[in-house]
Formats: C-alpha cells, structure tokens, sequence
C-alpha cells in the first residue's frame, strides 16, 4: 500500500506542472498578441500622422501662392445728381486667384470695363462718398466681375478690389 499513495502523489506532481506550461503558454500568446496590436496600432498612427503633415504642407502652399493683381485703367463717370453734374474718377486693381483667372479678365476686359461702368454712372456722389458706401461698392464690384462672360460659364474667382485714385467733383 506504501506504492500507491506514492503514485497517487506522483500523479498530483504532475498535475500542477501540466497546469503551469499551459498557463506559461497562455502569457506567450497574450503577450505576443499585446505585441501585434500594439506594433498594429503604432503603424497606423504613423500614417495617420504623416498624411496629417501632408494636408498641412499642402495648406501652407496654398497660402504661399503669391497675389495675382490686375491692374485696370482709370474710369471716369457721371453720377446719378440731382444738383448739377457730379464725377467719379477711380483707379483700381483687382485680385484675382490666379493666372489664368488673371488671363480670362484680360481676355474680356472689354465686358469687364462695361460692367463697371453701367454700375458706377448708377451710384450718387452720397453712395460713394462714406467708407460703407465705398466697402458696398467693392462688393458690388466683385460680384459684376465674377459673373461668367459666356452663357452658362464658370464665374471668375475675383477676391478682392483695390482703389489706387478715388475722386468725386
């Protein structure tokens, strides 16, 4: 009877050391699955982050792109008066997004220079005079210039309008 609890007692031994390699093999596939993820998630932040620095980069050479100006010549119209005859002349420049929006203005500028002319002669000295009124013409200004020269055309991209010489008599 001493033989059996002796391998009663061997049996047991050897229970719990079955039990630990498959606790050790446990951890081994936990920490190489931790690894994975982890090298996984890494790599995607990466990425992530350089394509963010791409779309900042190319933002930044948006902003660089220099002012692209054209210059008009200077007008020089009756304005609407009830109390004798009123003048304006006006030099100004207009921005535009490019060069080849720059071109397409060029190419029309006759339709460009009516355009202004029909709404300058329609403003009152009063209308032009104040600051309000001169930052609603400017806006006025772009909106006449923007709109297409051909039926159904694409609006030119004007952004902003300078006035270099500004006089009413």
């Amino acid at each position: 009877m001493a033989k059996a609890p002796a391998k009663a007692a061997k049996g047991a031994e050897e229970a719990p050391a079955g039990a630990g390699k498959s606790k050790k093999k446990l951890i081994i596939i936990i920490a190489a699955a931790l690894v994975v993820l982890g090298a996984g998630g890494g790599g995607a932040a990466f990425f992530l982050m350089k394509k963010g620095g791409k779309k900042e980069a190319e933002h930044k050479e948006e902003v660089a792109k220099p002012k692209v100006f054209v210059n008009l010549d200077p007008f020089t119209v009756n304005l609407q008066s009830g109390d004798g005859d009123k003048y304006l002349q006006v030099t100004m420049s207009l921005e535009v997004e490019g060069e080849d929006q720059a071109s397409a203005i060029k190419n029309n500028m006759p339709q460009v220079k009516s355009r202004i002319i029909l709404l300058l002669s329609s403003k009152q000295a009063d209308d032009v005079l104040s600051q309000e009124g001169k930052d609603k013409l400017v806006e006025e200004i772009i909106e006449k210039v923007s709109d297409p020269f051909v039926p159904k055309g694409d609006h030119q991209k004007v952004t902003g309008v300078y006035f270099t010489s500004f006089v009413v008599q």
